[in-house]
């Protein structure tokens, strides 16, 4: 018996409508669940993050297993607990981080040694200690340890490496410790590569898992191959358990891929772009750093409720990021992880009512009708 609950409201098309109940709350989707790589979502404080409406958050093994360590977190009594968040967490496995070290890695068939990028100290994370870390963060959704096949490899190349994912999965799902609201996600692997990606979903259905998502995309094959490449691969996947689409994306790819059927989603983008002075609205991106903002008192989105648009002008906003003030990031952060949360809500809501393709129509044109003209005349 699945460890968690996920049940199917509404489908539009092949758009899904559903909520996914867990040890630690529900989580409706489709969802975004913003990036807490190392227990904090960067310039958030949790109560900032749950004001967003988000639901879910993710943590990362790798990053976590390194520091604090993750049987110091247990002690502490667990992630939620040490962050004080206590919503649903997925934690990822840190494969994808193992395969970013590149240079500082050794893979194997029993797992993966590397050396930390913090102190160069070596380290092996294997399908089996992945899943004891996990447990002892006291995530909610584990998922499998896998292998992110590189975009630009061969076929041979690529089955070889989807194979070994396969492998590790069918490890990952035997040292699971199953229990009520806990749950394991296998991860589709295959590169751009259509028949391996059936085989590989087909696999992992074979063994079983709580959900499963798919892993080894935005990873340089560009949005028109990533959505080809997602098509076909969610059309291999069981219609009663939440799918997940990994590191994605610019809040078009989102809504691009709720339409080909995907429930979950995570990315660093909305934080990552806050911190370095973008904003994402319902017309599109901002680059607060252009003079065109530095004398405009209008919000950033007029139709948003967060802080930095209910309380501060364009101006303001203009002026601490050219002033380097540690508020604007915030606000900004605040501001895009609030505009992805109202960008789910509008979706499950489309989707509820059967209008989704009307919702996306409607969202493209907005987007493509660009910001509003500037007041003073600029746009440097």
């Amino acid at each position: 018996m699945t460890g968690l609950t996920f049940t199917l409201s509404h489908v539009d098309g092949r758009a899904r409508r559903g909520r996914l109940d867990t040890a630690h709350g529900a989580i409706e989707t489709p969802a975004f669940m913003p990036v807490g790589t190392a227990a904090t979502v960067k310039a958030m404080t949790p109560d900032a993050v749950r004001a967003t409406g988000a639901q879910c958050i993710l943590g990362n093994t790798y990053h976590l297993m390194l520091r604090p360590g993750a049987e110091r977190i247990r002690r502490l009594g667990g992630l939620h607990e040490f962050m004080n968040w206590p919503g649903p967490i997925l934690t990822d496995s840190g494969g994808f981080q193992v395969w970013s070290l590149k240079d500082l890695r050794k893979l194997t068939e029993d797992g993966v040694t590397f050396k930390s990028h913090i102190d160069g100290a070596r380290h092996e994370l294997t399908p089996e200690s992945c899943m004891d870390i996990q447990n002892a963060l006291d995530a909610d959704i584990t998922m499998v340890l896998d292998e992110c096949t590189p975009f630009g490899v061969d076929g041979d190349t690529a089955r070889a490496s989807m194979e070994l994912s396969m492998r590790w999965a069918r490890r990952s799902r035997k040292a699971f410790e199953d229990r009520p609201g806990y749950g394991l996600f296998g991860i589709v692997q295959g590169g751009v590569y259509p028949e391996l990606r059936r085989e590989s979903a087909e696999r992992l259905q074979a063994v079983g898992f709580d959900g499963y998502a798919v892993g080894g995309l935005a990873v340089g094959e560009g949005p028109e191959l990533m959505l080809a490449t997602l098509d076909t691969t969610t059309t291999h996947l069981p219609d009663d358990r939440p799918r997940y689409l990994m590191g994605v994306g610019k809040p078009e790819d989102l809504v691009n891929a709720v339409e080909l059927g995907i429930d979950m989603f995570d990315c660093v983008l909305p934080t990552r772009s806050g911190r370095t002075d973008q904003a994402f609205t319902r017309r599109g991106q901002l680059n607060m750093r252009n003079a065109r903002h530095k004398d405009d008192p209008r919000p950033l989105d007029p139709d948003c409720a967060c802080p930095a648009c209910a309380d501060y002008s364009r101006a303001y906003l203009h002026h601490l990021v050219q002033a380097r003030e540690i508020l604007g990031l915030m606000l900004l952060t605040w501001h895009n992880l609030h505009y992805y949360q109202e960008l789910m809500a509008g979706m499950r809501q489309a989707i509820e009512a059967g209008s989704f393709a009307d919702f996306k129509r409607d969202f493209l044109a907005q987007q493509a009708a660009g910001d509003i003209e500037p007041l003073n005349g600029t746009d440097a």
